[in-house]
């Protein structure tokens, strides 16, 4: 069993910056992808990014410019930096490990 904990999430501006956090715990498979979706309310919940266990990322396009996505392997935790935040990029952040979830952490962009 994985247990994810994301955290970071909260209320800014457009504009803004927020960096979430993501920690792993229990029977981790430190080789496995991590990664980072996001879901809007009523929407469906979509890819954010990904860094695999050597480093190698991916940011679809609305994210590229603006997020940076990292891992810490000694500490099993995965990081979004999000800045130049839009309303758009509002929504519910749930990390992703090995076919496990967490619970999520709230952003909100205000206008």
């Amino acid at each position: 069993q994985v247990k994810l904990v994301e955290t970071g999430g909260g209320l800014v501006q457009t504009g803004g910056s927020l960096r979430l956090s993501c920690a792993a715990s229990g029977s981790i498979d430190a080789s496995k992808t991590m990664s980072w979706y996001r879901e809007p309310p009523g929407r469906t919940r979509t890819l954010v990014g990904r860094v695999t266990s050597d480093g190698q990322t991916f940011l679809v396009a609305s994210a590229e410019g603006r997020f940076t996505i990292s891992r810490d392997n000694a500490k099993n935790t995965m990081y979004l930096q999000m800045n130049n935040l839009e309303s758009e990029d509002s929504g519910r952040y749930f990390c992703f490990m090995g076919g496990f979830w967490g619970q999520g952490t709230q952003v909100t962009i205000s206008s």
